[in-house]
């Protein structure tokens, strides 16, 4: 796990994370992983990037619209880490403590859907 600034571009850290992405077929991100160097990054470890064009774009490239639309799972998870205050507002102000915090929300959030 990466815990970086919040004012760095996500693209810039998804790049920071490749080295520890284990193997996939398919990464599914939202516009604001639309890069040219993301993308060669990732064809590059033969990995197809599904992400919608920037609306910026001059030539949009295509992505499979049926496989973005479960991104919407991992949304959700966000949505619901972000109900407990002190993950939404990160009180905490070390990355060890703030991610801790983060795991165990998880945690509970699992075993109260499994109960």
């Amino acid at each position: 796990m990466l815990l970086s600034e919040g004012q760095i571009s996500e693209h810039k850290g998804a790049a920071l994370m490749l080295s520890a992405l284990p193997p996939v077929r398919v990464l599914i991100g939202d516009k604001s992983y639309d890069s040219n160097c993301l993308r060669e990054a990732l064809t590059t470890r033969r990995i197809e990037p599904c992400i919608p064009s920037r609306r910026n774009r001059k030539q949009p490239i295509p992505h499979d619209r049926t496989l973005y639309r479960q991104r919407h799972r991992i949304e959700n998870m966000f949505v619901r880490l972000k109900d407990r205050r002190c993950i939404a507002m990160r009180y905490d102000r070390c990355a060890h403590t703030f991610m801790s915090a983060i795991c165990l929300a998880a945690t509970t959030l699992f075993w109260i859907n499994e109960s």
